[in-house]
């Protein structure tokens, strides 16, 4: 059982040093700047945008992402949609993922692409920081989950 566990943290510490390289590849998935696929694309996003020990932050941060796809306003990608600018983290997918949230956020990419959302995210299409507030007519907060705030842009 220890071999076993010692087998695992190695296994996660290689994919941190994996992402951290650009330009390096690791079980397929290719951490360079250029054409990124959209396991890559929508991995980055979860990572820089939601908590990063948090998958439930992570699933929501997907499920926007995929809830934008799915909506003829944005680009018909998951690379455009996180590449979109001033849309996500600035830098979202060029920096460095450096620590074990990138292993996590691979995992939770998968189950996104596999059709998992997040059930409290509903239609949202947007998020910001939890703990602010703004005071516009046309926000409809849904959830709080890693770190931000989910909402619907509703007319009332």
């Amino acid at each position: 059982m220890a071999q076993l566990a010692r087998l695992a943290l190695k296994i996660s510490a290689l994919a941190v040093v994996a992402t951290s390289l650009a330009g390096c590849s690791f079980l397929g998935i290719n951490f360079g700047m250029a054409q990124l696929s959209d396991k890559e694309c929508l991995m980055r996003a979860m990572y820089f945008e939601s908590n990063r020990s948090s998958s439930d932050g992570m699933l929501a941060v997907g499920t926007v992402v995929m809830n934008r796809l799915s909506d003829s306003r944005y680009p018909k990608s998951v690379c455009g949609v996180v590449g979109q600018k001033n849309q996500f983290a600035q830098g979202v997918l060029t920096k460095p993922m450096t620590d074990s949230g990138a292993v996590l956020a691979s995992q939770v990419a998968d189950q996104v692409l596999r059709g998992a959302r997040h059930p409290g995210v509903q239609n949202a299409q947007h998020f910001h920081t939890a703990g602010l507030r703004f005071p516009y007519d046309n926000m409809f907060y849904v959830l709080e989950a890693g770190g931000n705030e989910f909402y619907e842009k509703r007319t009332r």
